[in-house]
């Protein structure tokens, strides 16, 4: 994959290169989710993909340790979805880690990630080192493991999916790990002809960020606040005004101590996103 720093954003903070800001069209139809986890007394990142193809909904999860080397990883396919509920068990350094998944009353919009009515768990040694979905209570019944109740042991640090529209793009997501679940919507006018290209991002109703002239600032970064907290936001739209490809956008709570924004293409190199708060990175696709 191609690194994505390598323009100076209008602050002076590197952005994407045009031609980084494409994925594969095999990637279309995934959303990424990064954990921090500690169980076995040290922290560990366990990436959590849904896909969506004519097959139907598949789920990969794989672990790996703080520097982003894979240590273990299991799949999820479409043949084992359509049973809704499951488990299956990975190997990890010796030790049994058991995953467990219920998508019985899981609702689905366009996006691979169910909404709500799921819960997606993994389990150690008893101990829940994962999990995710609204069905909790269920999830503690099947599995009868420990699960510490402050969500301590665990948190999303990192996002990644596609979104789709003509003018607007929209997406659902807590900018924080245990904040409120807020409506993002990106809106844009980079129609060909159009006397002034615009774009500007909402957070629920409110406007947070409008750029003007969006033809001379194609790239750049914001700063706005939401929940008390600052959030920044790095967009590349050069696809979208001289090419044929995609926007990207990185919204993230908090920088660790970087030279440049991440690697945004090389999303599973997680070294670069461990220590650094909330990432979201959304590929921002136009309708035909």
């Amino acid at each position: 994959m191609m690194d994505f720093p390598s323009c100076f954003g209008e602050n002076g903070v590197l952005v994407a290169d045009s031609s980084s800001s494409t994925v594969s069209k095999a990637s279309q139809n995934a959303v990424t989710c990064i954990y921090k986890s500690i169980f076995l007394g040290k922290s560990y990142l366990i990436t959590i993909t849904w896909n969506k193809n004519v097959m139907g909904h598949s789920l990969n999860v794989e672990i790996a340790d703080l520097s982003g080397q894979s240590l273990c990883k299991a799949d999820v396919r479409p043949s084992f979805f359509s049973k809704r509920k499951g488990s299956k068990s990975l190997e990890f350094n010796r030790i049994k880690i058991d995953l467990y998944w219920d998508l019985s009353s899981a609702k689905f919009e366009s996006s691979p990630e169910p909404l709500e009515g799921f819960y997606i768990a993994l389990v150690c040694k008893q101990e829940m080192i994962l999990l995710i979905g609204n069905m909790g209570k269920e999830a503690l019944k099947m599995t009868n493991a420990v699960h510490s109740l402050d969500g301590s042991s665990m948190m999303c640090i990192a996002k990644r999916e596609n979104v789709y529209g003509t003018r607007v793009f929209s997406t659902r997501t807590q900018f924080g790990d245990n904040g409120p679940i807020h409506n993002l919507i990106i809106e844009c006018d980079v129609t060909i002809g159009a006397r002034e290209p615009w774009m500007l991002i909402r957070v629920d109703k409110k406007i947070v960020m409008k750029v003007k002239r969006l033809q001379w600032k194609f790239r750049g970064n914001q700063t706005f606040w939401v929940d008390g907290f600052p959030v920044e936001v790095f967009w590349d739209v050069y696809n979208w005004l001289f090419g044929t490809g995609n926007g990207v956008f990185m919204f993230q709570t908090r920088f660790s101590k970087l030279d440049g924004l991440p690697n945004l293409e090389r999303f599973e190199d997680c070294k670069l996103l461990a220590g650094s708060g909330f990432s979201l990175i959304l590929y921002a696709w136009k309708n035909k």
